[in-house]
């Protein structure tokens, strides 16, 4: 009769487990990036009343073993990564990840990691989460260049900071010189260039026909229309109004002509037979200036967040610059992660993290100003519920019936 009450406890206190498991899966059903766990029961070692028998040719055959389980024990609690429903939110700091992978994130004593994408900027600019731990990525340096071979740290995204300016130093050019024109014709364009500070420096650029099918290209900056010298500044064309020379399709301003402008400016004509470059046919000229590198200097207006997360800025220039990429993480086993508050750390059983981008190394993607809900399957919790209570009450009843066995056997007595 002990044996049975026994038993029925060890139900009682497992069902009890059930009931705590699904609960907290119904308490964190609106929890931004939580995982739901399921519990798993194994019956403990059995009391064995008598062993097998082997048979006895011709006398008897052989007999199977008489045992009694003891009860049930907690083996685990399982943990599913189920990708969960993604909610809009218009935030560019919240983030949710399409498949497998963790956010990393640092607290002062240790790394952990996370699905919840609820992301905010604290008064340093450090990228953080809603516990305060700092999201961990790649810094950009000042050129908006990402070493991801670095190891990983926080991310800082300072409202106003500032883009330095760049020199005009490579300058498209495209449309057509006419072949109708004549000898001595002449055709003017001005750059806006932008020198070291940022400053602009109105560059002019005069096309004047000296002969059949070949152009000569001079230059004055400034207010003043100061002359300066270019080198291969003769353009040729075929029969075809196809340019032949020079032969690497570029003019060359030397570093230091043009005061402020200490690196040279290189005027790309482009290359045969692609779009867009400068050809000589007949009809109006439409010469003219289609890109160039150079800018002032500007200040961080906004930024997002791309599949691949790289952060990058918009500044009040109209440029755009990376300002640091969210790393990464995956496990061999995410299930044996330990669940702590807000995030997981890992164990000797979850296997080493492997950081890294996004969408590569079997990582999801990212996608900007949206969240992963919780996985939580009300309806599937709620059965577990049902399972719960039933196998609650049904040990229970274990419990009362062995007592009134119990009862029965004191009243023999009498």
């Amino acid at each position: 009769m002990i044996r049975s009450m026994s038993t029925a406890l060890s139900g009682l206190r497992n069902h009890q487990v059930m009931l705590d498991v699904v609960g907290n899966d119904i308490a964190n059903v609106s929890t931004v990036g939580f995982k739901s766990s399921t519990t798993v029961f194994s019956d403990v070692l059995t009391q064995t009343l008598q062993g097998a028998g082997a048979p006895q040719p011709g006398l008897q055959g052989g007999t199977n073993p008489a045992q009694i389980g003891l009860g049930s024990r907690l083996m685990a609690t399982v943990q599913s990564f189920t990708q969960g429903s993604l909610q809009r939110t218009g935030r560019s700091t919240d983030l949710a990840i399409q498949g497998d992978g963790f956010f990393q994130v640092r607290t002062a004593n240790e790394t952990m990691y996370t699905r919840g994408g609820a992301l905010t900027l604290d008064s340093d600019g450090n990228l953080t989460t809603a516990e305060g731990f700092f999201v961990q990525g790649w810094q950009a340096d000042v050129t908006g260049a990402i070493n991801t071979n670095l190891d990983t740290g926080p991310i800082q995204i300072r409202v106003g900071d500032n883009l330095n300016p760049n020199q005009s130093q490579n300058v498209v050019l495209g449309g057509n010189l006419s072949a109708d024109a004549a000898i001595g014709t002449a055709t003017t364009l001005t750059l806006v260039g932008y020198d070291e500070q940022g400053t602009t420096t109105p560059i002019n650029l005069t096309y004047t026909k000296t002969a059949a099918n070949t152009w000569t290209v001079t230059g004055t900056y400034g207010p003043g229309n100061t002359a300066f010298a270019l080198t291969d500044n003769v353009l040729t064309f075929d029969g075809g109004g196809e340019l032949i020379g020079p032969a690497d399709h570029n003019i060359n301003i030397a570093g230091g002509v043009i005061p402020g402008y200490p690196n040279p400016i290189v005027l790309d004509l482009g290359a045969a037979g692609s779009p867009g470059r400068v050809t000589q046919f007949a009809g109006a000229a439409s010469i003219a200036i289609t890109n160039q590198d150079g800018f002032a200097a500007g200040s961080l207006q906004s930024f997002s967040v791309g599949q691949d997360g790289v952060i990058s800025g918009t500044y009040s220039n109209g440029r755009t610059k990376a300002i640091g990429q969210l790393a990464l993480a995956v496990f061999n086993n995410p299930q044996g992660l330990e669940r702590v508050a807000g995030a997981w750390r890992p164990t000797v059983n979850s296997g080493e993290p492997q950081v890294g981008v996004a969408g590569t190394g079997g990582k999801g993607l990212l996608s900007a100003g949206t969240l992963e809900m919780s996985n939580v399957d009300l309806a599937e919790e709620f059965t577990r519920l049902i399972v719960a209570q039933r196998g609650f009450q049904g040990n229970a009843r274990v419990i009362t019936t062995s007592d009134e066995v119990l009862q029965e056997v004191v009243n023999l007595r009498r």
